[in-house]
Parts: C-alpha cells; structure tokens; sequence
C-alpha cells in the first residue's frame, strides 16, 4: 500500500508519493540517500524529493493511502465542468476538464485512462475521439497569450461550440473556420 501527499491547484487536485518510513522508500531509488531524520519526504516525480511540512505547504489537503495506481479520480484532478475553466480538454458532449498551460498530456492521460484504457498515444486517441483542446498560445507577433482551439479532425459538434461560445472563445479565428467547416454536419 502507498501513501500519497495530496494537494490543491486552481485547475485540479495533484499527488506526490508520501514516504514516512524507510520501509516506504524501497524501491524508489532513494534508499541509503534519504535518512530516517530527513523523513518524513515527498517524491515529486521528477527524480526528486523534499521534506515534507504538513503545518507550513498552503496546498497540502490530505495524506490518502491506497493501492491504486492512481488516489485521484479523473473528475478531481482535473476539474470537470468547472466555472473557471480556461485552458484543458472538451468532449464532444461538451464536458471540459481543466488544467493548466503545461498539463494537456498529463490529463490526457488521465481521460484516456478513464475512456480509452487501451491506447498508448493519449492526445491522438482524444483527437480522433472528437475531444478539441483548448490551449494557451503566443502569437509571436503582438508578445501575448491568447487561448487557442485545436480540433485533431478539423471538426466540432454543435455542444462545443455552443461551449466555445460561453467560454468567450466564439470570434477566435480557428474557432469561426471550424464552425464554418462544420455548420453542414449539425
């Protein structure tokens, strides 16, 4: 069974690994470097590893042990149908998950997990299954960000855009030609 340090972002819940023991970190790669007074640690994923201060990490939420690959559902790590959805995925029925600017692969793992339990290439699969992905770009004329729609089939349903519109994203350039392209499929 494994611990996970879980903690609260603007776009979902995220998890590091929770070590308490040095039983824990077997098989982490971390055995002989981390010492019994350096625990308690959380593993970041990335290779590393920090002390972990329940009383001074703002995001902290809770300690879940568990024998799941994953302590999270879908729904609550990325956030879905959330109000203040900016930057993430929507299917084709509407239903957006959110993350932020650098997290589109990550969730599409997560949804391809939950939907496509099969594949190996995440954001294709979501493509071809209809889902657009709603991304955060530079135009790299003017030096500012903007949110950008990308459609892997060039298509949207009606849903989507119904939902680009709501989100503000309706007179986007991309967003106008993938409603022109598709209006004859409504």
């Amino acid at each position: 069974m494994k611990k996970y340090a879980i903690y609260k972002g603007d776009n979902g819940y995220y998890y590091y690994e929770y070590c308490d023991t040095l039983e824990a970190l077997k098989g982490t790669g971390f055995e002989g470097i981390i010492t019994k007074d350096r625990l308690p640690v959380v593993l970041d994923g990335q290779g590393g590893y920090y002390h972990f201060d329940k009383k001074n990490d703002y995001a902290f939420q809770e300690i879940v042990e568990t024998d799941a690959e994953c302590p999270l559902p879908l729904e609550k790590m990325f956030f879905k149908n959330d109000e203040g959805f900016k930057l993430g995925w929507m299917s084709p029925d509407g239903d957006t998950y959110s993350c932020d600017y650098t997290g589109h692969t990550k969730a599409a793992k997560a949804i391809a997990a939950k939907f496509f339990p099969e594949t190996e290439y995440y954001e294709r699969t979501l493509g071809r299954a209809g889902l657009i992905k709603i991304i955060d770009s530079w135009d790299g004329t003017e030096r500012k960000h903007g949110q950008f729609v990308y459609s892997a089939s060039g298509k949207i349903t009606k849903r989507q855009a119904d939902i680009l519109f709501d989100l503000g994203l309706y007179e986007n350039p991309e967003v106008q030609k993938l409603i022109n392209d598709c209006q004859d499929y409504w």
